[in-house]
């Protein structure tokens, strides 16, 4: 997995052009009067419309699918889903008009989630699950006891419990959103890298709640994990 984090600027230059090419897309299904169950035409021609790269094309089909305005049907295409023309102008406009989320925003949704997520690991956690997360536990704590960079490992280690958690959703969503605030906490807090033994501690006892199948026990450690970054974004 490639855990590699793009700056601010980055990630707003990205979501620009997206952003851009979601626009001609939308303008163009309203152009051709395009129906539910009509093809969009393909990546490679849109590409060439538009003069841009079929890799931004296919970044803006799969955001314009994640929020069900598209649909790809495989060995057909593209098409348009039965939502209604004027939903679906609305549907785009609200998402040309979201803005990168800040830190204590992803902070909350990541709270949210994996409270839930722990329980829910707890309660359905298979032995091979269990496996990935003791896994992701040594590898964290080997890193950390020989004074390297492990915040791939800790990121790992969460994520491995949001599978555990069997709900699809939940682990993209974290997948989405955990790197950033991981990276960002550790370059904004003074005392991230001091914080070594303490995390060990704190990821060994989610761990051991969740061996034990207590989903109470779970939720408890993982908020007393999340102690910190309350007090870092102030949250209540």
């Amino acid at each position: 997995m490639n855990l590699d984090i793009l700056s601010k600027n980055e990630n707003l230059e990205i979501t620009s052009r997206v952003n851009k090419i979601i626009n001609q897309i939308n303008d163009l299904i309203n152009a051709k009067h395009l129906q539910p169950g009509d093809k969009l035409p393909p990546e490679r021609e849109l590409a060439e419309k538009f003069g841009v790269s079929r890799r931004s094309i296919h970044a803006a089909i799969l955001k314009l699918e994640s929020y069900g305005i598209l649909k790809s049907i495989p060995q057909s295409g593209t098409v348009i889903p039965n939502i209604g023309r004027i939903a679906m102008n609305g549907m785009v406009q609200d998402i040309l008009n979201l803005g990168l989320p800040d830190f204590k925003s992803l902070v909350e949704i990541r709270i949210s989630l994996e409270l839930q997520a722990v329980k829910a690991a707890a309660k359905k956690r298979t032995e091979e699950d269990l496996e990935n997360i003791k896994k992701a536990l040594n590898a964290h704590k080997k890193k950390l006891l020989s004074g390297e960079d492990a915040v791939q490992e800790d990121l790992l280690f969460h994520l491995a419990i949001a599978k555990a958690s069997g709900n699809v959703i939940m682990n993209q969503i974290m997948i989405a959103i955990t790197p950033q605030i991981i990276i960002d906490f550790k370059k904004y807090h003074v005392d991230y890298d001091q914080l070594d033994e303490l995390r060990i501690k704190e990821h060994t006892k989610i761990y051991k709640a969740i061996r034990d199948q207590d989903p109470k026990l779970a939720k408890k450690r993982m908020k007393q994990h999340f102690k910190l970054l309350y007090e870092y974004c102030d949250i209540n």
